[in-house]
């Protein structure tokens, strides 16, 4: 196995988990950390398609794909956690629920 497989393992895992969590948890920030674990898995196979090769560089246009991927998910997390503390004030709690009679 060589370490390009080993990546594409780790990313799926990584990937994985961030499903995981974003579907087990209703708190939005742990969500939003979910989110983020999942972008990150998803870099680590972008990577690891970048280096598949059997040349001595890698491929450059995944590699300029993940650092442009990184500056988005910055900006995304920024833009979610300001939504977050929005619901937040508006219903004194950083969750969201389908049902209605449990706002205060």
């Amino acid at each position: 196995m060589n370490s390009a497989i080993l990546y594409a393992l780790v990313g799926v895992g990584i990937f994985s988990l961030g499903l995981y969590a974003l579907i087990l948890h209703p708190h939005l920030l742990r969500k939003i950390l979910a989110i983020n674990v999942m972008g990150s898995g998803l870099f680590l196979v972008l990577i690891a398609l970048a280096k598949r090769t059997g040349e001595p560089l890698p491929d450059l246009v995944p590699q300029a794909m993940v650092i442009t991927g990184i500056v988005v998910a910055f900006s995304a997390t920024a833009l979610a956690l300001a939504l977050m503390v929005r619901v937040a004030k508006e219903n004194h709690r950083a969750e969201l629920s389908d049902d209605e009679s449990q706002q205060p």
